[in-house]
């Protein structure tokens, strides 16, 4: 039975030694060996290593497999070790500085060793658009390409072709340690959304390496409606720090923290009697005078069966030109105490109401009361 076959040309003398010899002898291109005639044979080696040639031109021919090219294994060899590579960078975490081959109409082309990867216009650090604020994002992707990038491997799938990187998550690493809870940084508005606006912070470098979140409830005391009616993309702010989530790499800061609350010491610091105000901005009177807030009296009525309460009354109130809030809130206020009276203030839309409290509770012991009551009251 044949192993394999090879189509020659035949020849017209061909010695019957080099046919009976049980193993193939080299040819040696002489004159006197053969006369080329181009007609198709087979030449047919036994597993004995006998030899036959079939001179019927209609047989089958069988082709020698192609040998594996040696660079080929060595290259998918390579790629495989590479995908391995990268699942461990995305596992452990660590920082890759990859090259910028090019980038498409979502993000740029990150090159991982044999392994081209992905990064998502979004996951790249604000410090790019914020040093160049007129340029599209194209053409920010255009000056990126030949740089070296600090990199975080986040998705690293072989099977799938997928290797997907973030700029935002090697940022994070190296610059959330000089952030903490209270400080205070100049920050610009990236973009905005119906429940707040993200800004970037400016670290003392001078550029934006991180990105946070101003909550709506967060931009300001007064009752906002639509964050882009204060904040717009560009602006520039002071925010306060007010949470670090690490595990989910999210800062939410405050501007409305960096102002003091108006409810927190006396309805004059609310509405300030320096003569702008309205004449009829402030009304005295007793607590048979004045009508109690919606929801008040009830709470009112509770807090006088609480221990080392003595006496509560509406003594004034007042009108703001902004509404903080619909709902009834209390505030206890820090103005010091005078001959054991304390001050409740109440607000509901724009009222503010001010209530004298006489006790012998201290603030502790008040804020106690105040919360019993409010358990109590549905």
């Amino acid at each position: 039975m044949p192993i394999f076959s090879a189509t020659l040309g035949s020849f017209t003398s061909i010695s019957s030694s080099f046919l009976s010899q049980s193993h193939l002898s080299p040819f040696v291109k002489t004159p006197c060996q053969w006369q080329h005639h181009y007609h198709t044979a087979k030449v047919l080696v036994s597993a004995s290593g006998n030899t036959q040639i079939d001179q019927n031109p209609d047989s089958g021919l069988l082709q020698r497999p192609t040998p594996p090219d040696p660079l080929d294994d060595a290259r998918q060899a390579r790629r495989s070790s590479d995908w391995k590579a990268a699942k461990t960078y995305q596992d452990s975490k660590v920082i890759y500085n990859g090259r910028v081959e090019g980038f498409n109409s979502g993000g740029l082309l990150v090159r991982f060793y044999s392994v081209m990867g992905f990064l998502p216009f979004p996951q790249l650090s604000p410090v790019h658009a914020s040093k160049e604020p007129e340029k599209s994002i194209q053409e920010i992707a255009q000056g990126l390409i030949g740089s070296i990038m600090s990199v975080k491997v986040i998705l690293a799938d072989e099977d799938n072709k997928k290797l997907i990187f973030s700029e935002k998550e090697a940022a994070w690493s190296k610059y959330s340690k000089q952030v903490n809870v209270g400080d205070i940084f100049e920050v610009r508005v990236g973009y905005v959304e119906d429940y707040g606006a993200f800004v970037h912070l400016r670290f003392p470098d001078g550029l934006y390496h991180l990105t946070g979140l101003i909550h709506v409830s967060e931009v300001s005391w007064d009752l906002i409606q639509d964050v882009r009616d204060i904040l717009k993309v560009g602006d520039e702010v002071r925010a306060k720090v007010v949470g670090i989530d690490w595990g989910k790499s999210r800062i939410n800061l405050s501007i409305r923290q960096l102002e003091e609350d108006p409810l927190l010491e006396t309805l004059d610091k609310v509405i300030p009697q320096d003569g702008s105000a309205d004449p009829d901005s402030m009304s005295g009177g007793d607590s048979g005078s004045i009508e109690p807030l919606p929801g008040l009296e009830t709470i009112l009525e509770e807090l006088l069966q609480e221990d080392g309460i003595y006496d509560v009354r509406i003594s004034r109130q007042g009108f703001e030109k902004r509404v903080v809030s619909q709902d009834l809130q209390l505030w206890l206020s820090n103005a010091p105490p005078t001959n054991q009276r304390f001050t409740l203030l109440a607000r509901a839309g724009r009222q503010v109401q001010e209530i004298h409290l006489t006790t012998s509770l201290d603030q502790e012991g008040i804020r106690r009361a105040l919360q019993r009551v409010l358990e109590r009251v549905p």
